[in-house]
């Protein structure tokens, strides 16, 4: 037993240490920085402002505006990603010839980083689309999407939904591959059409998977910030600025540092409660067969 232990912290220790020094003491930290006014030089003075940091976000306009954009953006990504990753759950899950090939394809895009996906949806909904426009003349349906503030912003959800999908497909496939054949065949035997048997056995059965895939997506989208600095950098004239590039614009091109610590725990804070809110109430309704 002793040596098992030994074993055990032979692993553990050294993921405990490197989780302390980059996660827990650097979130400490910037919650202590988050009281101060700093431009983030070390040479640079430290004056203390209380909650001053706090009480001017709410006079940020700016700020708050990227809030309600990002929220927004969330809650429509989330919806469309897990409708989408359920469907090719469901499709992959049948008898199609081609099903493996098919789970592939799809999950390919969330192996490609998303400043590269950000790179190359850039080039198909900027200089292709207008390269199309010049050929074709139809000027009305080819465009640039990235210069309308309105359609740089639906690209950011085309985006992040062709990335995500494919991942949280997996997570569906392995929900449904674990609903027991006889529950279904008990469905089919008392008479239930494939819609009936989708609601009312398999979601049910699946709110386990539901619930993983709810909170990948909403943390994901809440913090999204790489496909936004390579898709539009927030444009065009801030239209698409989601919170993770307003905080790190504030920090880093503004040198707000103190500043911008309070925007970012101010964030942490609002993320972690909509995220425990979504947890618990999906967890409440899971079923385990």
């Amino acid at each position: 037993m002793k040596i098992k232990k030994r074993w055990y912290a032979l692993f553990t220790v050294p993921l405990m240490v490197m989780f302390f020094l980059i996660i827990v003491i650097p979130f400490i930290t910037g919650i202590g920085y988050s009281f101060v006014s700093w431009d983030g030089l070390a040479k640079s003075e430290k004056v203390f402002v209380g909650l001053n940091n706090y009480k001017r976000i709410f006079s940020d306009t700016q700020f708050l505006t990227s809030i309600v954009r990002t929220t927004v953006f969330t809650l429509v990504t989330v919806v469309i990603v897990n409708v989408l990753a359920l469907a090719f759950a469901l499709l992959v899950t049948t008898k199609l010839k081609v099903r493996n090939i098919a789970r592939t394809m799809l999950f390919l895009p969330y192996l490609i980083g998303g400043l590269i996906l950000g790179y190359i949806w850039q080039y198909v909904l900027g200089e292709a689309m207008t390269a199309l426009a010049d050929m074709t003349g139809m000027e009305n349906i080819f465009f640039n999407w990235l210069v309308d503030s309105d359609y740089a912003f639906y690209a950011m959800i085309v985006v992040a939904t062709w990335q995500m999908a494919g991942y949280m497909m997996i997570v569906y496939i392995a929900g449904l591959e674990s609903i027991s054949d006889d529950v279904m065949e008990a469905a089919q035997t008392d008479g239930a059409n494939y819609w009936q048997t989708l609601i009312r056995v398999r979601l049910p059965l699946l709110m386990s998977s539901i619930t993983i895939c709810l909170f990948l997506t909403l943390s994901n989208c809440f913090k999204i910030y790489d496909v936004n600095v390579s898709l539009t950098g927030g444009g065009p004239n801030n239209s698409t600025e989601m919170v993770s590039m307003n905080i790190f614009n504030e920090i880093f091109t503004k040198s707000n540092f103190g500043y911008g610590q309070a925007k970012a725990v101010l964030f942490f804070i609002i993320v972690a409660i909509i995220t425990l809110i979504q947890v618990k109430v999906t967890k409440d309704k899971e079923v385990t067969m």
